[in-house]
């Protein structure tokens, strides 16, 4: 007999910054980045039932069961409450809307997403300390979806840094139908120097580290230009730029034709996002990004038109509801 039944979102990212700094001895890259929430999201039903922790989704690609980070947040949470053995007693149905292989970051936000609702079933009164370390054992950005809004972030992107909020802008997402591999993306921006330097018309200011964890609010929070961005990067988002991109065009060269036509579109800013494949486009109404979207559209690429949110707004989105 089935038990209780909980419902959450989770929703995906973009970067509207990406810098790659070095290779660090651990054999991660070292990264200055601003991820941003946005509302396009997957939708994960956690149902509490005998018998073994499963993780399926419709969409026949999506690894099930133990190969998804769902499975493993799961698994990391049980762990983290002092259960013996492998997770049990939970069904997890996902449906997919995030891209795979994107840099929209589904599969971390899924688990983030995961770990809130077990969190529920398991231990209603679990310090959110705790969740955020679990989070950053499971992966560079399952911390963030637990905060989402604009957010600054280092290391291997687990440090982060609150930011007033960006925007709100109107999104275009354009995902085509490949994705690329996250060390594959990073490996070709170490075989080729020639696009590590930023484009001329910005300036790559020294960086400065910051604590674990989320700096939340309070004076000097949104640190700017001194946390190593481009300064007046507010007002002219055209002047924020991902390493990743060049190499990764590179070796896809619609990703570089999307991203021009974005531009052309009237995009404030158009870029990849992450380690790609998708490409996204800022704009300042919903009016002109829908134009956007439908003027801009490739053979074999999705569109969706959508919008940045803060974190009170991905607090809205993400929290957990029972359902019958």
């Amino acid at each position: 007999m089935s038990g209780p039944r909980l419902r959450v979102s989770a929703p995906a990212k973009i970067n509207l910054h990406l810098e790659v700094l070095r290779l660090r001895g651990d054999g991660y890259h070292e990264v200055r980045t601003i991820l941003q929430s946005i509302a396009l999201a997957d939708t994960l039903t956690v149902t509490e039932r005998p018998g073994p922790f499963t993780v399926r989704s419709r969409t026949a690609s999506m690894p099930r069961d133990r190969d998804n980070l769902v499975w493993t947040a799961g698994a990391a949470l049980w762990s983290a409450l002092g259960r013996r053995g492998e997770p049990s007693g939970v069904a997890v149905a996902v449906r997919k809307v995030v891209p795979a292989g994107a840099g929209l970051g589904g599969a971390s936000s899924d688990a983030a997403s995961a770990l809130r609702a077990l969190a529920q079933l398991w231990a209603p009164r679990v310090p959110a300390r705790l969740l955020r370390e679990v989070a950053a054992a499971i992966g560079s950005d399952v911390p963030f979806f637990l905060e989402g809004g604009t957010v600054l972030a280092a290391g291997r992107g687990e440090r982060l840094r609150r930011l007033a909020p960006a925007g709100p802008y109107a999104v275009v997402i354009a995902s085509p139908a490949f994705g690329v591999s996250t060390p594959d993306a990073y490996r070709w921006w170490d075989e080729d120097a020639t696009v590590r330097q930023p484009p001329p018309k910005v300036r790559r200011p020294p960086g400065r580290h910051f604590s674990a964890g989320v700096d939340a609010g309070g004076p000097g929070v949104d640190a700017g230009a001194s946390a190593g961005l481009p300064r007046g990067w507010r007002s002219r988002p055209d002047r924020l730029w991902n390493d990743l991109e060049g190499p990764v065009s590179d070796r896809h060269p619609a990703i570089a034709e999307m991203v021009r036509r974005l531009e052309a579109s009237g995009a404030i800013r158009a870029g990849m996002t992450g380690s790609g494949s998708a490409v996204i486009g800022l704009y300042a109404s919903a009016a002109a990004a829908e134009r956007a979207r439908r003027s801009a559209r490739l053979k074999g690429w999705r569109t969706w038109r959508n919008r940045t949110t803060d974190a009170a707004a991905h607090a809205r989105l993400t929290a957990v509801a029972r359902v019958r």
